[in-house]
């Protein structure tokens, strides 16, 4: 880092370094350089850096010091040589003069480099010196010394060159190889012109053969340029006879396909053209001849290859490829119909070369231009997007975007193409097939069209004469302005387009340029202000049509417009495929011809129009209308006329006759073409003026619309509406409206409400229903009045038309979206002006009634809709109310009680609309008043701000929102309207939605809260009335209101209430359940209901006992129902997150009256009448709690954990399986344990309080509840948590003196607990030890027990203590203990083995070498029990025996049979049992013979053991001890008696057992 820091700051600063310094700096760097044999590339190439920095201005000094490493004769190092060369190219002028000398000393060393890196520095430096020395000779006129010549380094490169080439270039290693081809190509320059043209056969076969050997070719390629290039500046001749083999290589490499855009790939493709340039200088014939027939190769990467080569020849070897221009342009024709995208892509790049080169302007360049403006008409999806062949990826750029990009460069960076472009470029405006490329042909037409009105201001910039295919003036303004309708289309073709026209304007017309200057620039301002999402496709289209509109006006030449109409009407079926454009040039051609003075014109092209139409085309249908309606504006009486004609006409049936030919589709298409007539009609009186229309409406108008109306098809319906609401709506605007007498209104009407109700009731695919409403609500206000039976219809077709419609699917067109709003607007206008005909409270409660049904729907739309209706409704009544008397508003409380609960409706914007609803109700009451209409009343105000607050969906806010509100309407509601409200607000608890049901609710408790305090004797009563409410109307919303209520009734009376629930009958339904949880649910009720409960779940006994039989030998045990209740209702109200305050604060009475519940429930059963309630809701799979006494307190007792913070503690002993455990009886004190172990693990801080009530329940009357205590507090002490919070010593009092309790399974959990004191507080356990002890030895003795599990446990417990305890308190004791556990051995149950053996072995570790000799004798004899034990067939006793027998080794104070011990007992490994046995023998023959006699006594017992692999065993310990005692010893064994034990074992059925026992027999010979 340092290096590399002073390399930095010589490099900038070097102008400012002095001499001195320079040489300090230099001799550190060098010696930094070179001190190291070895290359430390890092360090030593910074170090080297720093000597070629400061040799840029101390070249001498530099070149002083490293000439010191150059020494004659000797290897340089490393670093010296690559210094060398990189100074010699950071200051040519200053290097190169010493390289005479250099190459002098760094020759000879050539031949003696053996190693590869030393090889390729050289070469390095090679390739460096050649390269500054052809720099320097190159720029002599700047050199210090001008005089040095080439020759002067021929000699030495020569000989370099002939160790590089023949020694170092066929090497096998790659690195090397590409160093010498690096430095043989700046060499190439250097050598003599002889030498190199003698080379040359054998070089460049060389060069080429690399190709094939590397994968990275740049450098291969970079070397063949430059020896190319010394070939060609030595004119040599033998370059001739490599061409083809250097062409063909060469192209190879240019094919290559370009897996990653890496710079060693692009700099080959580089250096491969550059090769290129030098064959097409040398040979350009040839290498045409090669190139060119490629273009029509069948491989693309071949094609595209080629293209490459061609456009870079082009460019690069312009003088040679003069000539050849047509020769080039003729081999072109192949590529052009090539369809292959990187085809086209290379094409197009090899026409911008020929663009800047002239080709162009030759014979076959239109085809060239041509093709590039088709390129750029490629639609983008149309651009293939898979990869290319081998998995070769495609360029970034598409066919089109590199076309655009080339056209706009030639047209404005080639001077020459001008001439060429304009007005060559104007035939590709007007075909259909050139409409992807308009964008960028108007941009190039505007730049080529404002050089030339550079060039010659005022003249025409459209020259007709010899251009035929020209478009005219007329086509190109129709052309434009059509394509000018959708802007944004094809990269912003409207600009372009518009631009285009401004341009020409004066070739459009030589009146056009001074107004369009003005109205263009607008119309492109408007277009910038906008994108394509916010462009309003109408009002753009409206923009268009004025600057038509004004153009003709501007214009105002009838034989102009009739030109540019006939232009249009030609250019209409051009646009079949884009129903849009075609639509707006219709438009156009309305416009054009209502500007044309000549009737016959006009009727001419209506009726060409109209016989050429596409009547199935929706959008060309509109724009035909829309024509005829604009031409209507200056001529009515000709559009009618011609209309008229065209249905009485020939033309007319002969299309209705040729439909009929094909029956399947004659109707339909018959339809369309009325549709589209009676469209027409419609347009026409929607724009004509209006004076005119009201004459005509009837007569000829509405006449032929009446003539269609029993149709069904859709379509033509839709035409029908549409055109009469445009009828309709005109009759209604014109001034002598309300003097019209509509004869035909009720029919039309009628009518109109027949199409309605024809549409599908729940989906709304057209505007049917919303022009039909339109068209009714003009008709409303029209002479003569309707009777009211037909209002009401009206009414109600119209709500059951859009009501029920369902909302739209996300994710549909924006038309589909706004055709919603659009409808209930036009259900707002119509029911809007009915109201308005009757303006009285009883006019407006008929409207209401008719929104009632879906103010209260279920379905949340129809709310929202009916809501907003009214809301719109009331808001119109309220500012057209005219109040000439104080009158009452009689129905002002219905109306309230019926809005008022959707003010929390789930739907945000009903909510909304209701308090919108209640507002405009208060202050219509306040009209009614007499208030003036601009009165603002400030406590009605504040609905408004609460509205503002409504579209929060937290149920809290709403519900305050929802009393604030009931606040409101309390003070502004007169006490009349009072009762009319509350009976409303009472029939709305049923309501649907549960959210307006909780208003309800709120509204009626904000009236009856303060009256709760005279209730309490009423408390049964509307509890049971609450009750019987839930069971007939079983909905959340009803369950809510009541929860409520009990809650307010809770809050005064708690013990009533909760009393009253407790009289429910069991199982609790899901109401009452509900009611329980609902009283959790309030801040203060909860510890007082749960306080109530445990009373009343220990008040009473927890069962009774009774005999289902008289025979029975135990009575069952009966659940009690009050406690059982309240368990219940405890698990109810636990359930509940609410009350987990109160759960804390009742923590400890709540678990240990719930864990001794659960115990003293165990195998209670329910009351027979409960047994079957419980059967039925089970099956019916109803029942949410089960009723079974144990598992309903398990439940309550994991609710009470899990609300008192402790969770932890379910989870961990759910892990466990300890809930399963504690509702059985077997399982209960293993559940339990579990139960203590999570609690001391999660919930420590509860103990002390725990404890203390269960330490209360030792002396309970039931025994179980005794057991459960015990239990739980024993499992406590095996965690450190007692004594951590120091209660280990009154638990230790409490168990000890537990022991005298009179069940045997409560002295038995004390043993265990006092045991646990070893895992939990082991450090406790020497100052206990004598107490323990005791404890221990007499559980030992317990006669009271006679399972004896509770000498068991006493055995546990001492195996956990003997550790632990003094020694000196253990000596006392031992051998009783001894003696007491020696009866297990032999145990028929596994536990009583296993743990008496074990403490056996832990008894004989405890006196390790302080054995007294009375425990030795009973380590003796206990020695063949443990033997014979190791065949036991329970794993866990023969596990015992082998750690006992290991523990009684040492005390045998025999080494040898010790270490046998030790060597074959160790857990985890088999035994082979007859080696163990036979060793075992050995020793204790050789160390204790005499032994025998007690050893064959004992075994002789274990003949007649149950268990078959003991039996086997003992007669092999038997046989094995004879085999090895001592013949010469005294009998001690009563052959006898021993021999008969064995015959007898020869009768045994197992054979095993007789096979041994044979075997001892045959050992017994010895005695004989």
């Amino acid at each position: 880092m340092v290096l590399r820091a002073m390399e930095i700051v010589v490099s900038s600063h070097i102008s400012e370094l002095d001499k001195a310094t320079a040489r300090a700096i230099i001799l550190l760097a060098f010696s930094e350089m070179t001190k190291a044999k070895d290359l430390v590339c890092d360090w030593q190439q910074a170090a080297s850096d720093v000597l070629v920095a400061v040799g840029t201005r101390f070249v001498s000094s530099v070149m002083e010091e490293l000439l010191h490493g150059l020494q004659p004769g000797i290897l340089p190092h490393y670093f010296v040589v690559r210094t060398l060369a990189n100074l010699s190219v950071s200051n040519v002028f200053g290097t190169v003069p010493f390289l005479t000398s250099i190459l002098g000393t760094m020759l000879p060393m050539l031949a003696a480099a053996k190693h590869d890196t030393m090889r390729g520095v050289f070469c390095y430096a090679l390739q460096h010196f050649s390269e500054s020395t052809l720099e320097y000779l190159a720029n002599l006129d700047q050199a210090p010394d001008p005089t040095v010549r080439k020759d002067a380094f021929a000699s030495d490169i020569s000989n370099a060159y002939d160790i590089l080439f023949h020694q170092w270039l066929p090497s096998r290693e790659a690195k090397l190889r590409l160093a010498v081809v690096e430095a043989l190509g700046p060499m190439s320059h250097l050598l003599p012109s002889e030498k190199l043209e003698e080379q040359l056969p054998k070089l460049l076969p060389s060069i080429l053969a690399l190709y094939k050997k590397h994968a990275e070719t740049c450098h291969v390629s970079k070397s063949l340029g430059q020896i190319l290039e010394a070939a060609m500046s030595v004119g040599s001749r033998t370059l001739e006879v490599q061409l083809d083999s250097l062409m063909a290589a060469l192209h190879a490499q240019i094919c290559v396909p370009m897996e990653s855009a890496s710079p060693l790939v692009l700099n080959n493709q580089k250096e491969v053209l550059r090769c290129f340039t030098e064959l097409a200088t040398c040979s350009p014939d040839r290498l045409l001849a090669f190139l060119l027939p490629k273009l029509d190769s069948g491989s693309e990467r071949t094609r595209v290859g080629s293209l490459q080569v061609l456009r870079h020849i082009i460019n690069s070897a312009a003088a040679q490829m003069e000539v050849k221009k047509p020769f080039i342009l003729s081999s072109m024709k192949p590529p052009l119909l090539d369809t292959n995208s990187k085809v086209k892509r290379a094409v197009v790049q090899v026409i911008s070369a020929m663009a800047h080169h002239g080709y162009l302007e030759q014979p076959g360049g239109e085809a060239m231009i041509q093709y590039l403006v088709q390129q750029c008409a490629l639609p983008p999806e149309r651009e293939p997007q898979k990869p290319g062949a081998d998995g070769e990826e495609l360029p970034a750029d598409s066919v089109r975007a590199v076309s655009v990009r080339t056209l706009y460069l030639v047209s404005t960076t080639v001077d020459r193409m001008s001439d060429v472009l304009w007005p060559h470029l104007l035939q590709f405006l007007t075909p259909v097939r050139y409409t992807g490329a308009l964008t960028p042909l108007c941009r190039s037409l505007v730049h080529l069209a404002r050089k030339r009105q550079e060039a010659g201001p005022g003249a025409l910039l459209i020259k007709y004469d010899g251009h035929v295919t020209l478009p005219s003036p007329y086509a190109i303004a129709t052309r434009l302005l059509a394509v000018s309708s959708n802007p944004y289309l094809g990269d912003g073709r409207g600009v372009a387009s518009l631009g285009l026209l401004n341009v020409l304007h004066r070739d459009i017309h030589p009146l056009l340029g001074q107004r369009w200057a003005t109205t263009i620039p607008l119309l492109l301002e408007y277009l910038d202000e906008h994108t394509e999402e916010t462009l309003s496709q109408k009002e753009w289209e409206e923009k268009l049509l004025v600057f038509l509109r004004d153009t003709l006006a501007v214009v105002s030449d009838n034989t102009w417009v009739c030109q540019l109409s006939l232009e249009i009407c030609k250019q209409l079926p051009c646009y079949n495929g884009t129903p849009q454009e075609k639509n707006f040039l219709y438009k156009c051609m309305g416009t054009a011809l209502g500007a044309a003075s000549s009737k016959d014109v006009v009727r001419k092209h209506l009726q060409e129009l109209l016989e050429s139409a596409r009547y199935q085309e929706e959008a060309e249908c509109e724009g035909l209308a829309c024509c005829f309606g604009i031409c209507a504006v200056s001529h009515l009486d000709d559009t009618l006329a011609q209309l008229e004609n065209f249905v009485r006409s020939d033309v007319f049936r002969k299309s209705i006759g040729i439909f009929n030919i094909f029956k399947d589709h004659s109707e339909n298409e018959v339809e369309k073409v009325k549709g589209t007539l009676i469209l027409c009609y419609g347009h026409v009186a929607a724009r004509a003026p209006r004076e005119l229309v009201l004459a005509r409406a009837e007569s000829d108008i509405l006449r032929n619309i009446f003539q269609c109306f029993s149709t069904k098809d859709p379509a033509l319906k839709l035409c029908l509406v549409q055109s009469l609401c445009m009828v309709c709506q005109a009759i209604c605007s014109s001034a002598q409206a309300s003097s019209f007498h509509f004869s035909r209104k009720a029919e039309l009407v009628a009518q109109m409400m027949e199409f309605i109700k024809a549409e599908p009731p729940d989906s709304l695919r057209s505007p049917i229903r919303k022009k039909a409403m339109l068209a009714c609500t003009f008709l409303v206000s029209l002479e003569p009045a309707l009777d009211e039976q037909e209002r009401t219809d009206m009414i109600h077709s119209c709500l059951h038309g859009i009501m029920a419609v369902l909302p739209e699917p996300e994710g549909e067109d924006g038309s589909k979206e706004s055709l919603y709003p659009d409808t209930m607007h036009a259900l707002e206008d119509l029911l809007t002006s009915l109201l308005r005909r009757d303006m009285t409270p009883q006019g407006l409660q008929t409207m209401v009634e008719h929104l009632s049904p879906w103010i209260k729907s279920p379905r949340g739309h129809e709310r929202e809709r009916a809501l907003g209706v009214s809301a719109c409704l009331l808001q119109s009544f309220l500012e057209h109310l005219h109040v000439s008397a104080l009158v009452p508003f009689h129905n002002l409380g219905l109306l309230i009680g019926l809005f008022s609960p959707r003010c929390v409706d789930l739907w945000p914007a009903t909510r909304q609309e209701a308090v919108s609803c209640v507002y405009s109700l208060l202050y219509l009451q306040l009209g009614y008043e007499g208030f003036s209409r601009d009165y603002r009343d400030a406590v009605a105000e504040r609905l408004l701000t609460l509205r503002d607050g409504l579209v929060h969906p937290d149920p809290a806010i709403l519900f305050h929102t929802c009393h604030s509100i009931a606040q409101i309407i309390a003070k502004r509601l007169p006490p009349d309207q009072l009762i009319s409200l509350l009976l409303t607000l009472f029939e709305s608890l049923g309501d649907p939605d549960k959210n307006c049901s909780r208003a309800a609710t709120v509204i009626i408790n904000c009236l009856l809260k303060e009256r709760g305090n005279l209730l309490l004797e009423k408390v049964p009563e509307i509890v049971s009335v609450l009750r019987s409410k839930l069971q007939e109307t079983p909905e959340e919303h009803v369950l809510r209101a009541a929860q409520h209520s009990v809650c307010l009734l809770a809050a005064q009376h708690c013990e009533a209430v909760v009393s009253s629930l407790l009289g429910s009958p069991l199982p609790y339904d899901s109401h009452t359940c509900a009611l329980w949880r609902a009283l959790a649910s309030e801040p203060d009720l909860p510890t007082q209901v749960l306080g109530l409960l445990l009373q009343k779940m220990t008040r009473d006994v927890p069962f009774k006992e009774s005999r289902a039989f008289l025979l029975s030998s135990s009575p069952d045990r009966v659940a009690t129902l009050l406690p059982l209740m309240a368990t219940c209702a405890l698990s109810e109200v636990m359930s509940v997150p609410a009350s987990a305050t109160a759960v804390l604060e009742l923590y400890p009475q709540l678990f240990v009256a719930l864990l001794l519940r659960v115990s003293c429930t165990l195998g209670v059963q329910l009351p027979r009448s409960l047994q079957a309630k419980e059967r039925r809701a089970t099956g019916s799979g109803l029942a949410s709690r089960t009723l079974e006494p144990c598992s309903s307190a398990v439940g309550a007792l994991q609710l009470a954990l899990v609300r008192g913070g402790s969770e932890e503690v379910v989870q961990r002993v759910e892990l466990e399986r300890g809930w399963e455990s504690l509702r059985t009886s077997v399982g209960h004190e293993e559940g339990v344990a579990r139960l203590a172990s999570a609690m001391a693990k999660f919930a420590g801080p509860r103990l002390p309080l725990v404890m203390k009530g269960l330490v209360s329940t030792q002396s309970s009357v039931y025994e179980i509840q005794r057991v459960t205590s015990t239990a739980f507090l024993a499992e406590l002490l095996s965690s450190n948590v007692v004594n951590d919070l120091m209660l280990l010593e009154s638990l230790l009092d409490n168990l000890v003196a537990r022991q005298k309790d009179t069940c045997s399974s409560v002295r038995r959990l004390a043993l265990r607990g006092l045991a646990n004191v070893a895992s939990g507080s082991p450090n406790k356990v020497r100052a206990r030890g004598p107490q323990l002890l005791t404890a221990m030895i007499g559980g030992l003795d317990d006669r009271d027990d006679p399972q004896s599990l509770v000498a068991l446990e006493a055995m546990a417990g001492l195996v956990k203590l003997l550790d632990l305890v003094e020694p000196g308190d253990l000596r006392p004791v031992l051998l009783h203990v001894a003696i007491r556990i020696r009866p297990f051995f032999d145990s028929e149950k596994m536990e009583f083995r296993s743990a008496s053996i074990r403490l056996f072995g832990y008894l004989n570790k405890a006196c390790h070498g302080d054995c007294e000799d009375v425990f030795v004798e009973q380590v003796v004899g206990g020695l063949a029990p443990l033997l014979l034990h190791l065949r036991d067939p329970q794993a866990p006793v023969a596990s015992a025996c082998k750690f006992a027998l290991r523990m009684c080794g040492p005390n045998l104070e025999c080494e040898e049979l010790t270490a046998a011990f030790q060597k074959h007992l160790q857990e985890g490994r088999g035994l082979h049992f007859g080696e163990f046995l036979n060793t075992t023998c050995k020793h204790l023959m050789r160390h204790f013979p005499d032994l025998l006699g007690r050893l064959v006594s004992t075994s002789l017992f274990y003949f007649k053991s149950c268990w078959e692999d003991v039996r086997a065993a003992a007669p092999m310990l038997t046989g094995f001890l004879v085999l090895h005692v001592e013949p010469e010893l005294p009998p001690q064994v009563d052959l006898e008696h021993l021999t008969a034990a064995l015959q007898l074992l020869l009768k045994d059925p197992a054979p095993a057992v007789r096979m041994k026992a044979a075997e001892t027999l045959g050992r017994l010979v010895k005695f004989a």
